[in-house]
């Protein structure tokens, strides 16, 4: 494998965005869950820009992509980078695309200040050994909470009164 390049999407890809978030979601057996429109794509990345996209690229070929944005780790008084989403076209897997780029989040990270990256993975997923090999901290005594949209109602229905 030849190193990769890297680009950051812009606006004339929303619809490469949203098809890598489509197989994203199939390989994740998420699809049931899936309510992203393309134009709520459109409106968080590029007009209110509340996260980045990165392509993972195969000479000119867009062969996957990280989609992250910066936290705020209040302890630390520095930010971070969470990846939301890391997806690699399968027929692509296992070349070193997956270990590239997050040497490139890392040297994102750094330009930026930044403390510390984070993402979450599924339990079932075989990525968490490779995690396991770049360094990676498998947090065993933190818990992934999510409200969802009902929740957010509820509460917000709460506070409210």
């Amino acid at each position: 494998m030849a190193a990769p390049n890297f680009r950051f999407a812009e606006r004339s890809d929303l619809a490469l965005v949203y098809r890598f978030i489509l197989d994203l979601a199939e390989y994740e057996k998420l699809t049931d869950c899936l309510i992203t429109t393309e134009q709520d794509v459109e409106e968080w990345l590029f007009i209110k820009q509340k996260a980045e996209v990165l392509f993972i690229m195969e000479e000119d070929k867009e062969i996957g992509f990280i989609m992250f944005f910066h936290s705020f780790p209040s302890y630390r008084h520095c930010a971070g980078l969470f990846i939301e989403s890391l997806y690699i076209k399968p027929e692509y897997r296992g070349k070193g695309y997956g270990r590239a780029a997050f040497e490139k989040m890392a040297c994102t990270a750094l330009e930026r200040g930044c403390v510390r990256i984070e993402w979450c993975c599924l339990d079932w997923n075989p990525a968490l050994e490779f995690y396991r090999t770049i360094g990676a901290d498998i947090m065993d005594d933190l818990t992934v909470c999510r409200l969802n949209t009902e929740g957010i109602q509820r509460l917000a229905n709460a506070a409210a009164k």
